[in-house]
């Protein structure tokens, strides 16, 4: 068969029911191939930038990979960007390449370039990559597609890269479609667990810190079965905001450098941390790392490098977060935990003292009153995406993630641009439910075009423009560490009218600017004539709304902005 109905046929036999591309001339077999001989949906995106986030948001929710495809050259080197996402956000996917016939590729000739667009994508692509393939005998197609598929899902998953020369796509091969299941299982020390179940007894003040490996191992219901024996309380990393409900008892909130004010302390007074699925990186811990060293912590993670790395004198449980959890059932069948009530009750006076709707009193409307009124009244909602910058922090510090909503951000990348067509990927994967977007001025213009891709597929995209019409997290920075000096975030920045623009692509649009106007906003997204129709509502915030709590830098976690100063520069 044709090299290229191979591969559209695998794909399909994998369970993969949309791709996303851009159309270009090295991936035209494969593309006539997918439409010729699978029912898979081909979603034609306006920038391979937005088929990489697509396929990260379809990857995110169906935790199966999520497939980008883009052709030679500029192609190529536009998915770049989604790739890395992937990989630091442990998302699975394939990413499909085309590329100049092999006679065309320059080889080993002192030469930058030998066909029209030739780039050695493989290369580029080696440092954010599981695994990257050029496929250079048209036979091997079956084994590294089927390589490519087990790569990216085991262990921590991430993405994989093939390179297909066109005439590669056209030869003819063996239908050999290859079988290599896979599981995955850890052996773990029966000491440590011994010693972890005493510790969970005989602490005062437990927490879990919960992170976006719980949901890449396909591991939250073993999670939620953890979290009622042993009856401990909750702090979650930005990825992990949607490993636990907000009306569960055991949700503490959010942690981090702009971690709600009540969490921080609450970290910062645990004498035992049990971390799940986290890295433990410097947006999570803040600088100074060695404040949270003063305790017993539990690190469990699939890949050693990441375990006492930063912070150091965690007792390591190296493996997948299922095994982990299957294990610890096992052994507390006859066990049992007692609720620390006297915990519960410090954490809420925490609560009470450091609300996160009080942190900020703007002119205008208050992003952290919004973002709970949004969220109350988005139960229809199967997820939240959010861009990066000042936005993304008020969603993660406010938001009511109720149980079956995902969140999804771009967190170790920080891409710009990610929350629009990532939305698109999650909303097909969920077969066209709706999900809200969330995104500020500054990321909307990065990937605005892909509101056609919105309208020509009927998406029920609600999506939520937070315009305060400059680049807010950075105009914050500015503040802090340039006397104000606004230049590229207020000075020389601008942002057009978005409902003008949503409606010139035939989205339904409003804007609103005082507190007032919400409640009846967030109605016109549900009420039954407009629940499965795009709309966008752009919401005007006051250009000096910052951003608080902010941890301040090389303080520990627990000293937050405005109320401590920071001693040190940070990266935004």
């Amino acid at each position: 068969m044709k090299a290229s109905d191979f591969i559209a046929e695998f794909l399909e036999k994998k369970g993969i029911k949309s791709v996303f591309e851009l159309s270009g001339g090295m991936i035209t077999h494969i593309l006539d191939s997918l439409n010729q001989k699978t029912s898979i949906n081909i979603i034609t995106m306006h920038h391979e930038q937005a088929a990489a986030f697509a396929a990260e948001g379809y990857g995110r929710i169906t935790g199966l990979p999520g497939i980008a495809l883009a052709t030679s050259g500029p192609g190529a080197t536009n998915l770049l960007t989604g790739i890395g996402s992937c990989f630091f956000d442990s998302t699975p996917a394939v990413f499909i390449t085309g590329q100049v016939n092999r006679h065309e590729l320059k080889g080993d000739r002192e030469i930058r370039q030998l066909g029209f667009q030739e780039t050695d994508i493989v290369s580029m692509a080696i440092p954010i990559t599981k695994a990257c393939f050029q496929v250079s005998d048209p036979d091997e197609i079956p084994t590294i597609f089927e390589n490519a598929f087990k790569i990216a899902l085991e262990g921590r998953p991430g993405p994989v890269l093939i390179d297909i020369p066109m005439d590669v796509q056209r030869f003819q091969i063996e239908n050999n479609f290859v079988s290599d299941e896979f599981g995955q299982s850890s052996k773990f020390d029966i000491n440590i667990f011994n010693n972890l179940i005493e510790d969970i007894k005989k602490a005062k003040k437990p927490l879990i810190l919960s992170g976006r490996g719980i949901k890449a191992s396909k591991s939250q219901d073993l999670f939620e079965e953890f979290l009622f024996k042993t009856k401990l309380p909750v702090i979650t990393t930005l990825l992990g905001l949607d490993t636990i409900s907000y009306d569960n008892s055991q949700r503490v909130g959010f942690i981090g450098s702009y971690g709600n004010r009540w969490a921080n302390i609450a970290f910062g007074e645990c004498d035992l941390l049990i971390v799940l699925g986290s890295r433990l990186d410097i947006r999570q811990t803040g600088a100074d790392a060695k404040f949270i060293e003063n305790r017993k912590i539990y690190h469990v993670d699939c890949e050693k490098g990441e375990i006492n790395n930063r912070v150091k004198g965690c007792e390591a449980i190296i493996g997948d977060l299922k095994s982990f959890f299957t294990e610890f059932k096992t052994r507390t069948i006859d066990e049992s935990f007692v609720l620390k009530d006297g915990w519960f009750n410090q954490i809420h006076d925490f609560k009470e003292t450091w609300p996160d709707t009080k942190e900020l009193d703007p002119n205008g409307i208050n992003p952290n009153v919004f973002m709970h009124l949004l969220s109350n009244k988005s139960k229809k909602a199967r997820a939240y995406l959010a861009d990066v910058g000042s936005h993304q922090m008020w969603a993660a510090q406010s938001l009511e993630l109720y149980k079956d909503q995902s969140f999804l951000t771009s967190g170790g990348m920080g891409a710009m641009g990610f929350s629009l067509p990532a939305g698109i990927g999650a909303s097909i994967a969920l077969n066209k439910e709706p999900v809200v977007v969330l995104v500020g001025d500054g990321c909307m213009q990065i990937n605005i075009q892909e509101l056609q891709t919105i309208v020509r597929n009927k998406l029920p995209l609600k999506i939520v423009v937070l315009n305060n019409k400059t680049l807010g997290m950075i105009r914050q920075f500015q503040d802090s560490y340039f006397e104000s000096r606004y230049q590229s975030t207020y000075w020389g920045y601008d942002a057009p009218d978005f409902a003008k623009v949503a409606i010139a692509y035939g989205i339904d649009a409003k804007t609103i600017e005082n507190s007032t106007e919400i409640e009846n906003a967030i109605d016109w997204f549900w009420n039954s004539e407009n629940e499965n129709k795009p709309q966008l509502l752009q919401v005007m915030i006051d250009p000096h709304t910052n951003t608080y709590p902010k941890i301040a830098f090389g303080r520990p976690i627990t000293e937050m902005e405005p109320f401590a100063k920071p001693i040190a520069m940070e990266a935004t």
